[in-house]
């Protein structure tokens, strides 16, 4: 190579790497963990969205280490433990709810989509079952203090790309690391069923799955299932053989696939389409597997399936448009309500990008308003997605014993005025400053420079 030619390839490639690092920069969030709670906090003088029990008018709430330790009335009596010095929030009549879970979400995983280096939503190939998405998720993330000041304080991270991307975690936002924000590091693996004819089965990296150009769509989609369903086989095969012979080498892969063999986390089935929701559910009983579908959009008319089968359905987006020329204009906005209709238990989503999250109540607030009513709406969104995440022991409502991750606001979140006040996430409150409020105050320091 010419000298000339060589410093000039030199130059460039540090033109390059100087712009990556530039886009990289604003990336990374600057602000400081909360402190762990060292001091009991009463929130007294409140209005408790309890979500299992009720609303509780002129109610106290107090936690210490991180857990809700009572859920009191206006008229009983706050008892602490002797000798300590609680700090006493008096709300006056502001609304406590528990946080909202953001379930099938790449938060975390993903920080400028035209930036590869901050994306890590998935591995290479089509089966990595032995992935979590644990591993890869950025604790600095300028993406989780904008949902989090929205009252989302809680995620169940989905990995996405291939057929079986690997198993969701779920996550508190806030912590130094992501084992100090883990809940639960394996919910269940992640099945991107093939759908017929080209629909459904999205993956972010490989487009339609089963579009491979191998003869039709269809036949490559049949393939795909059968290469999950080979995977499944296989690891049911190593667990037996390995409970025989425990000296048998260790599958990394096969082991994976383990929890979900024996019924301890469920399935997630990335499904839209009625014979794709209806043939994923099918071969996931059929494999004696717990199925939950995610996605859902023609999950309606696979009720009395679905419902038969217990099987829960996350509904990924509420504002979307709707799917045929013919269908209501509100076939999405009532989606919800129709599917708790058929008997079926739901969760919500947004179904959008990461960066959206923020927005998971307006989703539940336009399904409350389509008929689903708001406790139902909210319900959807805590409890609900909790249970589908299997956290509902620690998460998704003001029990006593679960974690003290919630929210103070002025009114209920699903209102566009209502402001988020105080957050707490396992006892410590967090910071609910974010890159969008630090605008906010940059411009309004520039109106009020030029005295309007």
């Amino acid at each position: 190579m010419d000298t000339r030619m060589h410093r000039s390839f030199r130059t460039t490639l540090f033109a390059f790497a100087s712009l990556a690092l530039a886009a990289l920069a604003p990336a990374q969030d600057l602000g400081t963990k909360a402190p762990k709670q060292t001091a009991p906090i009463v929130l007294q003088n409140a209005v408790l969205h309890t979500v299992t029990g009720g609303i509780v008018l002129g109610g106290t709430l107090w936690f210490h280490d991180g857990q809700i330790r009572g859920v009191l009335a206006a008229d009983q009596k706050l008892e602490l433990p002797p000798g300590s010095k609680p700090e006493v929030i008096d709300l006056q009549g502001k609304h406590v709810f528990p946080g909202m879970i953001a379930v099938n979400t790449q938060l975390g995983l993903t920080e400028i989509l035209s930036v590869r280096q901050t994306v890590d939503t998935d591995e290479v190939g089509d089966m990595s079952p032995e992935a979590k998405a644990l591993v890869a998720v950025n604790p600095d993330s300028t993406a989780i203090p904008v949902a989090r000041s929205n009252g989302i304080l809680a995620a169940g991270v989905f990995p996405v790309g291939g057929l079986i991307p690997g198993r969701v975690s779920v996550i508190q936002l806030d912590g130094w690391t992501n084992d100090d924000m883990k809940v639960r590091d394996d919910a269940g693996p992640v099945v991107a069923w093939p759908g017929l004819g080209g629909g459904g089965g999205f993956s972010r990296r490989f487009g339609r799955v089963g579009d491979d150009g191998e003869g039709s769509v269809s036949d490559a989609a049949k393939k795909s299932r059968q290469r999950i369903d080979d995977a499944f086989a296989a690891a049911r095969a190593w667990l037996d053989a390995f409970t025989a012979d425990p000296t048998i080498g260790v599958d990394l892969r096969h082991q994976a696939l383990v929890p979900a063999l024996r019924g301890e986390t469920p399935v997630f089935l990335l499904a839209d389409d009625v014979e794709q929701i209806e043939s994923a559910v099918g071969w996931a009983i059929g494999r004696k597997l717990r199925p939950v579908v995610v996605g859902g959009r023609d999950a309606a008319l696979c009720g009395p399936l679905l419902k038969d089968h217990q099987v829960p359905v996350v509904v990924t987006g509420v504002h979307r448009l709707p799917r045929r020329d013919d269908s209501a204009y509100d076939e999405a906005f009532t989606l919800p309500k129709r599917l708790v209709d058929a008997g079926l238990t739901i969760s919500l989503a947004t179904g959008q990008d990461f960066s959206f999250d923020r927005n998971l109540p307006y989703h539940a607030a336009t399904a409350a308003a389509y008929g689903l009513g708001r406790d139902a709406a909210f319900a959807a969104i805590t409890i609900e997605a909790a249970k589908v995440l299997g956290i509902a022991d620690r998460l998704g409502s003001l029990t006593v014993g679960k974690d003290a991750t919630l929210f103070v606001a002025t009114g209920h979140p699903f209102d566009l005025p209502t402001k988020i006040e105080l957050a707490f996430v396992r006892g410590r409150r967090v910071d609910l400053s974010n890159k969008q409020t630090v605008l906010e105050a940059k411009y309004r320091e520039r109106l009020r420079q030029l005295g309007r």
